[in-house]
């Protein structure tokens, strides 16, 4: 292509204004934001939350920034940053773009919330309008690559999302903008190795994208100039990174919309991947097949046969004293779980549950089988075939993903969620102040104070 593709994200990214963003996307921005918040929150009782937030204090004192979950706490803006970000995704529960693979709003507010507390006050549509230009700037990297992910596209898509999200949030000069577009190819980082182990790595690099979104930016700031071609370079981001590029096509549906009315909701904190196997062991024991443990013990076999990609992440087999990582990514162990208990939730993943002879029996019987399906992005069509001691069979088909644009959350089941989440957190009190905080976010002249009065951040 002709085009410098980081030219065309950045323009895209600082020529966003408020009013001209269609209704959807806007809508969606309020909502993901909403729920990210509340993922957020959640997340402060993650695994390894409390030791990543001692490990931030020690980067150095300061009170510029907060951190969800955390009223009362500031750290500055690069440690909140980390620390925020690991909490969104530190838990599975944050909104994922699917044909991208990637979550868009881990990196983005977390970077966001940094960047907005240590400068001038931003308004709730300048801080809006930066959600959707993040997010259009990584989930377009993210479609660009068609092939299955050579590394953790979160983390290395999102760091460029973050850039773009913190230019349009300040208007930034368009050369200072492209310097920090630059500087994030030589921070992007992010190792699939993690995932394939299941190990607390993958919200780690989450993390360091949208710490180092401000390094980049910063660098910008100070005069630096950085790379002018960081992804279509003969060592830019698509050489590698990825294993091709179809840059053209990806660039080209930033003139139809926005990625965030494309993006999904998690309604099950789990890798995304294991959703559609959640969805059909509860249809399966709606239709009468399991109703507890003692029907649990009539299972022979359950299979869930879905695209590779659904394999290749969730399909690991269960073991005893998984990370509660692993577990996550583990459809044999979120089936068992959701087969005795008819759902998957925050506290399924404590040592207690992780160690239970019954569900780890029970997972032994379950196993993913990878299909045919070329397409290498593709969580559907799949297919749960159950099969019992007394000889019946059982089927149940997915065709959509709960949560996604075809089967979105309703109001009141986003709003449970956001309920839940805060819950977790011991801070299920300021649901209500949360929710309209969102609802006033649009007319707020200081979007971070609006939530800190909210009450779930410092």
């Amino acid at each position: 292509m002709n085009e410098n593709p980081a030219e065309v994200l950045i323009d895209h990214a600082l020529s966003l204004r408020w009013e001209a963003i269609p209704g959807a996307a806007r809508e969606r921005a309020s909502v993901f934001l909403h729920d990210s918040l509340a993922v957020g929150v959640a997340g402060r009782n993650a695994a390894h939350a409390d030791g990543v937030l001692e490990m931030a204090k020690g980067w150095g004192e300061g009170g510029a920034a907060g951190v969800l979950g955390r009223p009362g706490l500031r750290l500055p803006a690069a440690s909140a940053a980390f620390l925020n970000a690991f909490q969104i995704h530190g838990q599975e529960y944050d909104c994922v773009h699917e044909p991208a693979v990637l979550h868009p709003m881990a990196t983005v507010l977390a970077a966001l919330l940094a960047e907005a507390e240590r400068g001038a006050p931003v308004s709730g549509e300048q801080f809006l309008t930066a959600i959707v230009a993040g997010v259009d700037v990584a989930v377009t990297l993210g479609i660009a690559a068609p092939d299955a992910l050579r590394f953790f596209r979160p983390a290395t898509a999102g760091i460029f999302g973050c850039v773009a999200a913190i230019a349009s949030l300040r208007a930034m000069p368009r050369v200072m903008a492209l310097d920090a577009f630059g500087h994030a190819l030589a921070l992007a980082s992010g190792t699939m190795q993690a995932h394939v182990e299941g190990k607390p790595a993958l919200p780690v690099q989450v993390a360091g994208a949208a710490r180092s979104s401000l390094v980049a930016i910063d660098l910008a700031r100070a005069g630096m100039p950085g790379v002018e071609h960081p992804l279509d370079g003969p060592f830019g981001y698509f050489a590698l990174m990825e294993k091709r590029e179809e840059l053209g096509a990806a660039l080209a549906r930033l003139q139809q919309g926005h990625r965030i009315t494309e993006v999904s909701w998690k309604p099950f904190p789990t890798g995304r991947a294991g959703h559609g196997g959640i969805v059909a062991v509860q249809r399966l024991i709606e239709r009468g097949l399991i109703a507890g443990a003692p029907g649990a013990e009539g299972l022979e076999s359950l299979e869930y046969h879905a695209p590779p990609l659904i394999h290749r992440l969730v399909g690991r087999p269960a073991k005893a004293a998984m990370e509660p990582g692993y577990a996550r990514l583990c459809l044999p162990f979120l089936a068992a779980v959701t087969l005795l208990r008819g759902t998957v939730s925050l506290g399924d993943f404590q040592r207690e549950t992780l160690d239970d002879p019954q569900i780890l029996a029970l997972a032994a019987r379950i196993r993913v089988v990878a299909d045919d399906n070329p397409d290498l992005a593709a969580f559907v069509p799949a297919r749960a075939v159950a099969r019992t001691r007394d000889g019946r069979e059982w089927t149940e088909d997915v065709a959509a993903q709960f949560g996604s644009p075809e089967w979105p959350l309703s109001g009141a089941e986003h709003l449970a969620k956001a309920r839940a989440c805060l819950a977790y957190a011991g801070l299920e009190h300021r649901h209500e102040a949360l929710a309209q905080a969102i609802a006033d976010m649009p007319g707020s002249a200081d979007a971070v104070a609006l939530l800190s009065d909210a009450g779930v951040m410092g």
